[in-house]
């Protein structure tokens, strides 16, 4: 049942390029809010000055658009709540924090690393939890006067509750979490710099989320959200706890979680590629939800009518680069013509042609384009299906010389020539029975037949279908690379 009043958020932070586990967490959370028809906000998790970058955050919208993401509040768009950028809510989260210490929900800690790190090591010895030990919660006046007389450094910390924190999650169900897994953690650094802990919950707080579906990676931070939540509620900042749902993981090679130093993890690789939106994003959506037992492919709209983040499965999911790029092609198969052959055309030209520009021929595209979609994986294998249709010569392709110029081919090529001269080279039909021709006279079947042929012309082993390719490259240039393919091998 659609629930208006849904509103989900996107939080990334502009570090390095995108992440494809990022995409499917976005995509979750677009599709959720879309199927309620509800709000979609998009926020710039960016406080982090060291890391974060204004590149890596226009490459994020720009990535957001490339996949066809539109949001409903956030950067360029606005909305109720903004700004949408941390960076640009310090002093929100300064506020929030003040209230808190006043609250009595937060503490100044004055541990130094030092300390902190030997009571750890200390505790773990002991066989002990080695989380924070609360050592400044119920400090002395004295005691704070003392470190504040020798001007030690503190940060603040939130005083989490004595008691279990049990939620259900909407992908695992019941949690529960015990106070000696559970320490107190800090909200703000020494230098008054809140941390992701503070930050994220306030600005859910504060935009009203109702439901946060995140990664398997931060379950273990949300019942200490769920407890902040708590204390912005009785202090009147928040209004309700978000129900909480938590992805499964995205695995890469060696059942190892794919990480971003992960080669295939990176967006721009696939668009790099030519992968569509729609098939990555159909693919993306496999990894932890189905569309039924019996079907893989399907539009981004069926997935908005059909997804519901209680359909998620808790296991983990294996990324497989082939069943992506089996997708793919599945989804260019679907492009009208016209749109497939507009989709190529960045690979049509510099940097990715290997022919001159001036070269290139439309109509002859146009002619090759249909038998070329059927054929490519990804829309980057065009510029090597048809390079030879624009080339003043095939490309040199050494191993597949080796491989197709074996036995006799230039009595072969020979007889195929004489036969090519004679026939029809306005019917496909009547060059494929000329080579068949010439491969009978020889001994052979069309398959070994037309090897010599296909690389005479066009350079390679394998590729577009043969005759019409011929067809479309002419008789007089076909001919022409036959005689040059003799000349080669007689020399």
């Amino acid at each position: 049942m659609a629930n208006a009043n849904v509103r989900v958020r996107f939080c990334p932070s502009p570090t390095g390029n995108p992440h494809v586990g990022l995409v499917r967490t976005a995509l979750f959370n677009w599709a959720f809010a879309r199927h309620h028809g509800g709000t979609f906000v998009f926020r710039i998790e960016d406080t982090d000055a060291a890391r974060d970058s204004e590149e890596s955050y226009e490459q994020l919208l720009d990535s957001l658009r490339w996949l066809g993401f539109t949001w409903d509040e956030g950067p360029e768009v606005g909305g109720p709540y903004a700004p949408y950028r941390q960076s640009q809510r310090m002093d929100i989260y300064a506020d929030v924090a003040q209230r808190l210490r006043d609250g009595g929900y937060a503490y100044d800690c004055y541990c130094t690393t030092e300390e902190l790190d030997a009571r750890r090591a200390a505790a773990r010895a002991a066989g002990k939890p080695s989380g924070y030990d609360g050592h400044c919660r119920e400090l002395t006046q004295v005691q704070l006067e003392a470190f504040q007389g020798e001007h030690r450094p503190s940060i603040v910390r939130f005083r989490m509750p004595d008691e279990p924190i049990t939620f259900t999650d909407l992908v695992r169900g019941e949690l529960t979490f015990t106070p000696e897994n559970v320490p107190d953690f800090g909200i703000l650094r020494a230098n008054g710099a809140p941390l992701y802990t503070l930050v994220n919950p306030v600005d859910d707080a504060l935009m009203q989320i109702t439901h946060v579906l995140r990664g398997e990676d931060l379950l273990s931070s949300t019942p200490r959200q769920i407890a902040l939540y708590k204390a912005l509620m009785e202090l009147g900042i928040a209004t309700d706890v978000p129900q909480f749902g938590h992805l499964p993981y995205v695995m890469g090679e060696g059942n190892k979680k794919l990480s971003k130093r992960d080669p295939e993890s990176s967006l721009n690789l696939y668009r790099e590629r030519g992968f569509l939106p729609e098939g990555l994003l159909n693919y993306l959506s496999l990894l932890g939800w189905s569309f039924s037992h019996d079907r893989d492919i399907f539009s981004i709209e069926e997935m908005v009518a059909k997804f519901d983040i209680p359909d998620v499965n808790a296991n983990p999911a294996r990324f497989d680069i082939k069943k992506a790029e089996a997708i793919n092609a599945d989804h260019i198969r679907l492009l009208d013509p016209k749109a497939f052959a507009d989709a190529c055309t960045p690979w049509l030209r510099a940097p990715h042609a290997n022919w001159e520009p001036e070269d290139f021929d439309p109509e002859a595209w146009a002619a090759i384009a249909p038998y070329a979609q059927t054929r490519v994986t990804v829309l980057s294998d065009i510029t090597a299906n048809v390079d030879f249709l624009f080339r003043k010569e095939p490309v040199e392709d050494q191993a597949s010389w080796d491989k197709a110029m074996k036995g006799d081919p230039a009595a072969l090529l020979t007889t195929a020539r004489e036969h090519l001269a004679g026939a029809d080279w306005s019917d496909p039909e009547s060059l494929k029975q000329a080579v068949l021709t010439a491969g009978e006279a020889h001994g052979l079947k069309l398959g070994k037949a037309q090897a010599p042929v296909r690389v005479a012309v066009t350079g390679r082993t394998v590729g577009l279908p043969l005759f019409e390719s011929l067809q479309i490259l002419g008789k007089e240039r076909s001919l022409a690379r036959i005689e040059a393919a003799l000349a080669k091998l007689a020399a």
